[in-house]
């Protein structure tokens, strides 16, 4: 599914990356494949909101057809950067650049880095052969949409929103097929074929125990955790209302925390929160499966993939929805939750006040926990990965040639 080795002189710029597969899913997909052997370029980054449901796909993909060749394409300076090698395949770098909202000399730019971000999707798609390109979202999706349209390779979007984002919506205007989450991301216009599927999540995150993830993060004497984070990028507001309740935390025996910051909000917390032997300090968990088993209660934003992820897992959670987002979408998708009893929300203006009772007054209940887990479960559409996959495997035998 995943190709390793030398990097080929088209490349202007790519990272490679290893695949495994388990025996069992070596035999099923060969039972599959039947000698088709598809090539399908997925681009979607900036978050990892975008970044992990195109990985979910792509094993997906590769769990039905293992002659599948699959590949990315993002940005050096995006999280893709690092997630997409990480998950085990290739990715080839375009150049992508957004838009200020501001008046700055940046934007004098754009036009020039958008023709070459263009010209390095088309080279790309040309010389991998694309039968299908997959958009997940964010900048770095719309000139290989845009080039796929122009090679006349076929196109495929995956939103995962309630409201869909600027690349998605340009994009639907012309998609072969369009994935949603949810009733009110469908398009109006009318010409590409859209399915309700759900979000596809990465299915080992539910593959861990808990004892295994207390042991991995080198917990003993812990009874119950807390997981927060402020997604891939980080929240400094969130940040900012940890450090004011950790301490309270972790005075009461058994609780553990495990805080993932973000990157660029790392070394000030480091240097401002003390060492505790229960606090597990990161800038970014690698291991997120570990990080949901280990998991009593998760304090969290609200967006698509993280909550399809909580859903899955069927972790409880104290839902913040960000005020940065268009359309208040977080909202949106923390009440899907809220209201099937699986989750509880809190505004951000009113986090640094509420957030330690609702905490506290939640690990204190472990019925109301148990019973949140459970409605997070009934929620879960653990299939919607494998039937994007199997639509754009169907979607790559109609090719234009």
């Amino acid at each position: 599914m995943c190709r390793t080795g030398v990097r080929p002189s088209w490349r202007t710029e790519s990272w490679q990356g290893s695949c495994s597969i388990s025996p069992g899913r070596l035999l099923s997909s060969a039972l599959i494949s039947n000698g088709f052997s598809p090539r399908i370029l997925i681009a979607g980054g900036g978050t990892g909101g975008h970044v992990y449901p195109a990985v979910a796909i792509a094993d997906a993909i590769g769990g039905i057809n293992r002659q599948a060749v699959v590949e990315f394409a993002g940005s050096r300076t995006g999280i893709e950067w690092r997630l997409v090698p990480e998950s085990g395949y290739s990715i080839h770098h375009i150049s992508v650049q957004g838009l200020q909202r501001r008046l700055t000399l940046k934007n004098l730019t754009l036009p020039f880095v958008v023709a070459k971000g263009l010209k390095e999707a088309r080279d790309l798609i040309r010389h991998f052969d694309a039968d299908v390109v997959v958009g997940t979202g964010g900048y770095v999706a719309l000139p290989l949409l845009l080039a796929a349209r122009y090679l006349h390779r076929r196109t495929a979007i995956q939103e995962q929103n309630a409201f869909m984002g600027l690349t998605n919506r340009i994009a639907s205007r012309f998609a072969d097929q369009i994935y949603i989450a949810f009733d009110e991301a469908a398009p109006k216009s009318k010409g590409s074929t859209t399915r309700i599927t759900g979000n596809p999540v990465r299915q080992n995150l539910a593959e861990s125990h808990k004892q295994e993830a207390l042991d991995y993060f080198e917990f003993s004497d812990v009874r119950q955790v807390v997981f927060m984070t402020g997604g891939s990028i980080g929240s400094q507001a969130m940040n900012e209302a940890m450090a004011t309740i950790v301490r309270s935390l972790l005075s009461k025996r058994g609780i553990g925390v495990i805080w993932q910051t973000g990157e660029r909000y790392f070394e000030r917390f480091q240097t401002s929160v003390p060492d505790h032997p229960r606090l597990r300090l990161k800038a970014y968990v690698d291991r997120m499966d570990m990080a949901y088993s280990a998991a009593d209660l998760m304090i969290c934003r609200s967006g698509a993939s993280t909550c399809s992820e909580l859903m899955l897992t069927g972790t409880p959670a104290i839902l913040i929805p960000s005020p940065n987002v268009s359309e208040d979408h977080q909202t949106k998708n923390a009440l899907s939750l809220v209201s099937a009893g699986a989750a509880t929300l809190l505004e951000e203006t009113r986090m640094h006040h509420e957030l330690l009772d609702a905490t506290k007054d939640l690990l204190i209940d472990t019925a109301r926990l148990d019973r949140m887990s459970a409605n997070a479960l009934k929620l879960a559409k653990p299939n919607a990965a494998r039937e994007i996959a199997e639509d754009i495997l169907d979607l790559a035998r109609t090719r234009i040639r």
